[in-house]
């Protein structure tokens, strides 16, 4: 079973965590199931930017990102090459290193899951 290693993030993650994952389930899901509170203001159905996480290792063991994921990441805070939107990143048969961004374009957080 892969793993998922979330790196520290101050508000979401202080201590980081490693977690085991069946395959087929989004980092989002992932996270929100072990208390990351990732924010997801449209509800991780691909709608905004909130949920943006970098993949440090494993990035292409992730399903492929479709169009309307590469157009809202192109607002994303902080955007790079290896940039998903959790909700959409499925996690495949590799390891997976997540790193959350320090900074969201959520102009109003909400409360936790």
């Amino acid at each position: 079973m892969p793993q998922i290693i979330f790196l520290p993030h101050a508000v979401f993650c202080p201590d980081g965590l490693v977690v085991e994952v069946e395959p087929g389930v989004s980092v989002l899901e992932v996270a929100h199931d072990n208390h990351i509170e990732i924010e997801s203001a449209c509800g991780g159905v691909c709608a905004c930017t909130t949920c943006h996480c970098i993949i440090r290792e494993g990035f292409d063991s992730l399903n492929e990102a479709d169009e309307l994921e590469e157009d809202l990441l192109d607002k994303a805070w902080g955007l790079e090459a290896q940039s998903r939107l959790s909700c959409q990143a499925i996690v495949g048969d590799e390891d997976l290193t997540v790193e959350i961004p320090k900074y969201s374009l959520n102009h109003a957080a909400e409360a936790p899951h």
